[in-house]
Order: C-alpha cells, then structure tokens, then sequence
C-alpha cells in the first residue's frame, strides 16, 4: 500500500474505533471473545471437530478473561482478537486432522536443534536471519509458521500459495501500524520466532506482547511447559515430514522461561544466549510492547507495561540463570553471545558460533551471509525511538537490580536509554 492509502485506511480504523466506544458506552454489545462461539466459528471454517487434547480449554478460557477483564479492547482489537483466537482454533484442527492422517508425520526425528535465547532486543532476529542464509539450517519461514497445515512440501517450498496469504496479512498489518517495522521488521519469507508454534496449545508467550494480558500471564509462568514443547516438536515434525531439514535453526527470548521443559523435549538441543545491558534491553521491550497495545487498545496502559515487562524477563534472567548453575545440562551446550560484539562484526560471532558446536562453514555459505548483511543495514526500515521514563523505569534501579547478571555474564553497562536503537 502507498502513504495515500495507509493514510486512509488508519483514518477510517480510528473513525470505526470511535464508533465502537460509543456505542459501547450506550450498552450496544461489540464483537465477542465467547469461548463456545469461537471454537464453533473455527470448526466452521476448518470443516473439522477433533481439538485434540481439550486441556487446552482451561488455558484459552485463562486468556479469554484476561482479553475481557484487562486488555481494553477498542472495536478493532476484539474483531483482530477475535479472529485471531479462531484462526488459532482453526489452526488446531487441521493440525490434529494431519496428524491423524499422516502417522508418518510422528515418525520425523529432529536431530540437534540450535536455539537463539535471550533477552528481547538483543541481536537475537539479526542472529537469526544471517544463519538463515545456510542451507543447511532450516528457519521457521513467517508463512509456515501462519499456515503450518497441510505440511509443506520440497518441491512447492519456494512456490506455496500460502507465501502470498502471509505477505498480504503482514502487509495489512503494518498499514494498521507502520512504526512497528521500524522495531522489527517482518516478511513472509523471514524467519520467525518459534513461540508461535506454541500458540495454538493457548500455553505461548506471545499474546501478553499483543494484548494487555497480566492475569493470563501470571497464570502461564506457573505452568508446566513439557505440553506446549510438546506441542511446539509436533508442529517441527509436520514442517520437515516433506521439506527435510538438515538442522533446525530456532529463536524465541521466552525459551529462557523453561529451559528444563525444552530439554526434555530437545535433550540433544544447543543454545546460544545473547546478552545485553537489560535497562537498554527493556526500554526497548517495552516500546514494542506498547507499540503493539497501542494498535488494539485506545488506552495502553505504558507505566503497567513497564512494570510488566520487567518482572517477565527478571523472572527470564532468574529461571536461566539457576537453570545453568545447576549444570543439569553440560555448559559446553551454551554458547554466550555479547550484542555490541554481534553487531560490530556479526560474521566473528558467525564463526564462533559454528566451531562450538562443531558446524562447518564453507566460504559459500559464508558469502550469502555477508550478502544478506550489506543487502540489510540496521537502520533498513527506520530508527527505533525509545527511553524508560515513559514506562517509570529509571536506569540506575535497573543497573543496580541486574548487577548479579551482568557480572556473571560480563556484560558492559550502557548509557542510559533516551534517543534511539
């Protein structure tokens, strides 16, 4: 879409918002998030009925509550909310249907996967997207991740109809938030975090990123997460059963959350943790998330996100941090990744990254990744404006609250967050 028409189209969503609130305030009923309602629509859309496991249930009615009671929707965040839970929904129903169709799906075997951890903006989606340039690591591409059934094949891979549903999705929604690519940019072809895979297990970190969900996501950091791994290595599974990955190559920051859960369901699986200065990391977390809030919600409640921010990855650093004292899992299955290093010369920590676990790097492979990198500048898509004050977080608090984590990690202060990433 051209600025003419992103203009229009922003112009008309806050007209319809405005609408929404008024008739809201006269007690007309707006679209709803009824749990019975919306497991209907997506059988209806899928033309299936089999959920699967139905513990599900009890975690989409946890984010349901939330959405209703805490997320203050505006009309296009309970249509976009809404159709997410039933895409979601619908999602789950094909899934289960391939997997009862397809036992060879079950059969895959995924073989050392690598996994990108760490604080959120880190340099993890710039790690990710340069070791996608080897053939021989297979990335969760934006398109799969959105449409993962039927299971992609080898031969349609480059050429799937479902690559231009992604594309025109994306597109909309950047129309309906265009400072959001300035953060992080996106694409059908892109590699994608692979919390999403969780998603539609209603056990996944991303919608307290979309929606203002405290309660929903209090209630997930007690949870077990061996299912939603679960959950997560089937949807692997369906992905490679006719596209074949040689190694999959993983990213998410929440993995930090539930290390023990990911090695019991990847126990062959390797790490690399990116780190940085976390007053820069979570005024910067917190500018996305009040940037997504804000497209759903007229009132984004910043100083709340702030606070919520923080305490999701203090609990992240603390539950990593334990998980790697207590040597459960040998160290040399971890490798540290500083983010000023990553940045200054991403190919070293290419390099670094590859002899630890024994990976070769060819000087093909290593062209397409230096490619990609002068083909993508940082600032591609724009500055990332961002400060703490408008999240009441203040710098030195942080830096005295993470010294445990920096010490232990090295990791270098920074200057205090007030201009742009």
């Amino acid at each position: 879409m051209n600025r003419l028409t992103q203009g229009v189209v922003r112009r008309a969503v806050r007209a319809t918002n405005a609408v929404g609130s008024a008739l809201s305030r006269v007690g007309v009923s707006l679209p709803g998030l009824e749990e019975r309602s919306l497991r209907q629509a997506a059988q209806r859309t899928s033309e299936l009925e089999d959920f699967g496991d139905e513990t599900l249930r009890h975690a989409l009615r946890m984010l349901l509550r939330a959405l209703e009671n805490e997320a203050r929707l505006n009309l296009l965040g309970r249509v976009v909310a809404r159709q997410d839970i039933i895409g979601l929904l619908a999602t789950r129903l094909r899934l289960q249907h391939d997997w009862k169709c397809y036992p060879g799906i079950a059969a895959e075997h995924i073989r050392r996967p690598l996994f990108i951890v760490g604080l959120p903006r880190t340099g993890s989606t710039l790690l990710h997207r340069v070791l996608a340039e080897d053939p021989g690591n297979r990335v969760a591409q934006a398109w799969e991740v959105m449409y993962p059934s039927p299971p992609p094949t080898r031969e349609c891979y480059e050429s799937d109809p479902r690559i231009a549903r992604a594309a025109r999705q994306l597109e909309w929604f950047g129309t309906l938030n265009p400072d959001f690519q300035a953060i992080h940019a996106t694409g059908p072809r892109l590699a994608l975090e692979c919390i999403a895979f969780m998603s539609p297990s209603f056990l996944s970190w991303r919608f307290y990123t979309m929606y203002n969900v405290p309660s929903y996501q209090e209630w997930l950091e007690e949870q077990d997460f061996v299912p939603a791994y679960g959950f997560h290595r089937r949807v692997l599974q369906q992905l490679q059963w006719r596209a074949p990955a040689d190694r999959w190559v993983l990213k998410a920051p929440s993995h930090m959350l539930a290390f023990e859960a990911l090695f019991e369901t990847y126990p062959d699986a390797d790490i690399v943790q990116t780190h940085r200065d976390p007053q820069t990391v979570f005024a910067s977390a917190a500018s996305l998330t009040a940037t997504l809030h804000s497209t759903f919600s007229d009132r984004p409640d910043h100083v709340g996100i702030g606070r919520e921010v923080t305490r999701r990855w203090s609990l992240g650093l603390e539950r990593a941090m334990q998980f790697r004292r207590s040597r459960r899992v040998a160290e040399d299955r971890f490798l540290d990744v500083h983010y000023h290093q990553l940045v200054t010369d991403p190919m070293a920590t290419v390099r670094r990254i590859y002899t630890h676990f024994g990976i070769p790097l060819t000087a093909g492979v290593e062209a397409r990744m230096r490619h990609f990198l002068a083909e993508n500048p940082k600032d591609r898509h724009g500055r990332h404006r961002y400060s703490l004050e408008p999240f009441g977080l203040d710098g030195g608090d942080l830096s005295r609250r993470f010294k445990a984590y920096r010490e232990y990690f090295d990791i270098p202060l920074e200057p205090t967050p007030g201009l742009e990433e």
